[in-house]
C-alpha cells in the first residue's frame, strides 16, 4: 500500500511524540503497519509518502536512484539568475557539496493557502517562491541551500515526488494512491 499525505506545518514525520509541541503522525488515522518514506521536518509542509512496503524506502530515497523530489521554497528577497545558477550547480552545505539540481523562480508565483502560524512578515524585505528539484534529501537541505546563497527559506512545501503531484489534497488529509499514481511515483521501476 502506498499513501500520499499532505503533511501540515508542526507535524512530525514519525508516529511517536518526541517531547516537542509538534504532533506525531499517529493522530491522522493511518492504517496499521505503514511508516513514512523519508521525512519532512516539522516546520516543512507538503507531500509525504507512507507505505507498508520496506523496499520502497531505498527505491525512492537513495541518490543513486536519481528519484526527483520537487520543493517550493518561499525565500527572502528575489534571487538573481546567478543565485539560482549557484543552487543548480550545487552549494557547500555542512562541508559537503550538494548534487546538481534544477532551480528556478516560479512565474507566476503560486497561490498557496496561508500557514498557521503565518510566516514572519517584514515590510521592507520582499519574498518570492522558487522551485528546486533534487535527487537527494539531506537533513534540512533546501533550507541550508537557500541560506548559502543569501536567501533564507521562510516556508517550504514538497509538491512532487517522481511524477506524482500533491495536487489539491488538503493539508492534514491522506489517501491511497491508485495504480496509475503509484506508477507516477515509482516511474518505470
Amino acid at each position: 500500500m502506498l499513501l500520499a499525505f499532505h503533511k501540515p506545518y508542526g507535524v512530525l514525520s514519525q508516529f511517536t511524540p518526541d517531547g516537542s509541541p509538534n504532533r506525531p503522525l499517529a493522530g491522522f488515522g493511518f492504517p496499521p503497519g505503514v511508516y513514512a518514506i523519508g521525512r519532512l521536518d516539522a516546520d516543512s509542509e507538503g507531500l509525504l509518502l507512507l507505505s507498508d512496503e520496506a523496499n520502497l524506502n531505498a527505491l525512492l530515497l537513495h541518490p543513486r536512484q536519481a528519484h526527483a523530489r520537487v520543493y517550493w521554497a518561499q525565500v527572502e528577497r528575489v534571487p538573481s539568475p546567478d543565485a539560482l545558477a549557484q543552487l543548480a550547480r550545487g552549494v557547500v552545505v555542512a562541508g559537503r557539496r550538494t548534487l546538481p539540481c534544477r532551480a528556478r523562480l516560479l512565474d507566476p508565483q503560486p497561490e498557496v493557502p496561508p500557514r498557521d502560524p503565518p510566516i514572519r512578515f517584514r515590510k521592507n524585505v520582499a519574498d518570492c517562491w522558487i522551485e528546486l528539484e533534487l535527487v537527494e534529501g539531506k537533513n534540512r537541505q533546501v533550507r541550508r541551500m537557500t541560506a548559502a546563497v543569501g536567501h533564507p527559506t521562510l516556508r517550504l512545501l514538497r509538491v512532487r515526488i517522481g511524477g506524482f503531484d500533491l495536487g489539491r489534497l488538503p493539508a492534514g488529509c491522506w489517501r491511497e494512491l491508485t495504480p496509475a499514481e503509484r506508477q507516477a511515483v515509482l516511474g518505470s521501476r
